[in-house]
């Protein structure tokens, strides 16, 4: 029996699965962890200490599962992204690794570039304005301000480029996470944009490029040593998590969409042609010459979790009960949900939370509901955008907000799509699995896994509602920005 290995290190957890090549689950480990917060707007990770041990600990835990004839074909590893690990020449990462879009330490940078290469030339050669999402801007931070470790530095890698690294010896990245390090790919064109590239990266080479199902190279024998896996198993690229696991749930064809339900939100869309806007990430996709558009809000689930704690800590099953129990549109309680800034389309790292509406018969259930609304709001805002580009067919709904009861059903009614929810819900590593498989040829490259189980369909009675509150909510951010960026400067943080 042949099986898959995929591994995903995501924001709160790496976790593993070990399938076979019909999609059947063999064994699951996962391993918790959480992400550093040194400073006000960093948000880092030791790779070595966290990503590449996990990774070790969930692949020798599996290998320790496989069943009596069973055969470990393929792997591959997924991470969050885009992500910059800096390394010496042995492989060593030279400072955590800088997060994704909620490190929003590169300011500075961000607008240098943007001056030193040109807005509108940025958007004519990336597709994407530079965001705190881009890498490049933290390459340079890195650059300004700690140019020893830049100047040791001799290879750049995302989260799954660097596990690649680790497990092959190879020096690749995957066409996706490439074209999330702004501005040094050219999306429409598949490759790096050398001049700018090696204008940022200065003494440090170009990672060579692959798609996320190309087998990049095979488990060394220091790598077998360390995660258990045989010397010789091919090794998928890989991709950042969030498309993983669209690829996961089927997120294939144009006008597909994928909602990941988590910490922050992040949404996927398939697009047919090359389409840019300023408001939305275009990428490469998972497959060969696909595109896809992709946004993502900066607080979610967060937000919620830190409702949870600031008013009382109260069980989630008492706060959704509570929450239930108050009428969508919470009685006319408005919440902008930019705690932690606003990435899509509002790219605004000094955006603060705003409670709109708040009167003495508001109770905490109210405030749930609210935020709940407001974080569906923000949803609507962006798919409004991504049909401009092609309209949605096919949303699929993942991740593990999906166990609230409110919040699925509050994004089919204020977008008025509906949601299909997944039968398997591992996530990214199912998808890095059956990418595995692909690459090294174990299933036909049209295999698609994914079953659907049910479906959320919007509440028509709520429609009105919600657009009449969708207005109020879209006039909240422009009406309250400047004196919110006040407060912001008033922050000692």
């Amino acid at each position: 029996m042949e099986l898959l290995l995929g591994i995903d290190m995501g924001t709160g957890s790496t976790k593993g699965v070990l399938v076979d090549t019909s999609g059947s689950v063999v064994a699951t480990e996962t391993i918790p962890h959480s992400m550093d917060l040194p400073r006000p707007g960093w948000a880092e990770v030791d790779a070595e200490a966290v990503w590449w041990r996990e990774v070790c600990a969930i692949s020798r835990a599996l290998m320790a599962k496989v069943p009596s004839g069973g055969v470990l074909g393929a792997m591959c590893v997924s991470g969050v992204g885009p992500c910059l690990v800096l390394c010496d020449a042995d492989l060593r990462p030279l400072r955590p690794a800088i997060l994704y879009g909620v490190d929003t330490r590169a300011t500075a940078e961000i607008a240098a570039l943007t001056a030193e290469f040109g807005a509108q030339n940025i958007m004519a050669e990336a597709g994407t304005v530079l965001s705190s999402q881009a890498v490049g801007p933290k390459l340079e931070w890195v650059h300004r301000h700690e140019p020893d470790v830049f100047d040791r530095a001799r290879g750049w890698y995302g989260s799954n480029s660097y596990i690649a690294a680790k497990l092959t010896g190879e020096y690749v990245m995957d066409h996706h996470t490439a074209s999330q390090c702004d501005p040094m790919y050219v999306t429409k064109d598949f490759d790096w944009n050398h001049q700018w590239a090696q204008r940022i990266c200065r003494h440090l080479p170009l990672p060579r490029l692959a798609w996320p199902s190309e087998v990049v190279g095979t488990v060394t024998a220091e790598a077998a040593a360390a995660t258990g896996v045989p010397a010789g198993t091919p090794v998928a690229a890989g991709a950042v998590d969030a498309y993983s696991e669209a690829f996961s749930v089927g997120v294939r064809a144009p006008g597909d969409q994928m909602l990941m339900y988590g910490s922050t939100m992040f949404i996927v869309q398939v697009i047919d042609e090359y389409y840019s806007d300023p408001a939305l990430w275009i990428t490469a996709g998972v497959e060969r010459g696909s595109l896809a558009l992709a946004a993502g809000t900066s607080t979610a689930g967060s937000m919620i979790s830190w409702l949870q704690t600031v008013t009382g800590g109260a069980s989630f099953e008492d706060l959704m009960a509570e929450a239930q129990a108050v009428p969508p549109g919470s009685e006319g309680l408005v919440v902008l949900p930019y705690l932690a800034g606003e990435r899509t389309p509002v790219f605004d790292p000094q955006a603060r939370g705003v409670v709109a509406g708040l009167t003495l018969r508001h109770g905490r259930g109210h405030l749930f509901r609210a935020a709940y609304e407001g974080i569906s709001f923000g949803i609507r805002q962006i798919l409004e955008r991504f049909d401009d580009a092609h309209a949605g067919t096919r949303t699929v709904a993942v991740g593990g907000g999906l166990r609230s009861p409110i919040w699925t059903q509050a994004v089919s009614d204020i977008t008025g799509r509906s949601q299909l929810i997944p039968e398997q819900a591992i996530g990214a590593s199912y998808g890095d699995a059956l990418l595995a498989g692909i690459g090294a040829g174990l299933v036909p490259p049209s295999t698609d896994w994914a079953k659907i189980a049910r479906e959320v369909k919007p509440d028509p009675a709520n429609r009105a509602l919600y657009d009449e509150l969708y207005a109020v909510w879209s006039e909240l951010y422009p009406a309250t920005r400047p004196q919110v960026h006040r407060l912001t400067s008033m922050d000692p943080g």
